[in-house]
């Protein structure tokens, strides 16, 4: 595996190892001593698979206890994948990183504790599935805007394409009323 980190240090791309042939591919997409050396160092108790359709735009969540770090994966289709520094003492607050990580591709994104994370579904259909540091916390669940312009994500949706999505994503906060990590 190869892990590289992004403009955000803590942000991680990893490629795992692909083995193919023509029968298909193999390849570890977690492997607890390897993710370790890598930087990774956390206990993951939590698998999530959500499925999306094309132009669906998820995020950007994070849980103010109980903070989870996930390893983002398409297994099917492709989305473009945000983390946002939501630590107010770090020098890199209320910056973002994205990747297109594809089931084609094969790469995963390491989202640690302290940061928002959010998608957009580029493909007709995509299937994301991630590992996390802690349990869902229903009450901790917080949301930042997904069109914040002090953060200003550059999202890759169609001009003029209608998004899809939540209610609860379409009211999230703005991050200058966000409650934060210090």
């Amino acid at each position: 595996m190869n892990f590289t980190p992004t403009a955000i240090p803590e942000v991680i791309l990893i490629e795992p190892r692909v083995f193919g042939d023509s029968r298909g591919f193999f390849m570890e997409t977690y492997q607890r001593e390897k993710f370790t050396e890598g930087g990774i160092d956390y206990d993951f108790v939590q698998d999530n698979h959500s499925r999306s359709l094309q132009g669906t735009l998820r995020g950007l969540h994070y849980q103010i206890n109980h903070t989870q770090g996930k390893v983002v994966r398409a297994v099917l289709g492709e989305v473009f994948d945000v983390a946002v520094d939501l630590r107010r003492s770090s020098p890199t607050f209320g910056k973002w990183v994205g990747y297109n990580l594809s089931a084609e591709n094969k790469h995963l994104l390491w989202v640690p504790p302290g940061f928002g994370h959010g998608f957009y579904t580029l493909s007709d259909w995509a299937e994301v599935v991630y590992k996390a540091t802690d349990y869902y916390s229903p009450a901790d669940e917080r949301s930042i805007v997904w069109n914040d312009p002090d953060i200003n994500i550059t999202w890759p949706a169609q001009s003029g394409e209608k998004l899809i999505i939540s209610p609860k994503d379409a009211q999230g906060a703005y991050l200058k009323q966000a409650e934060v990590f210090e």
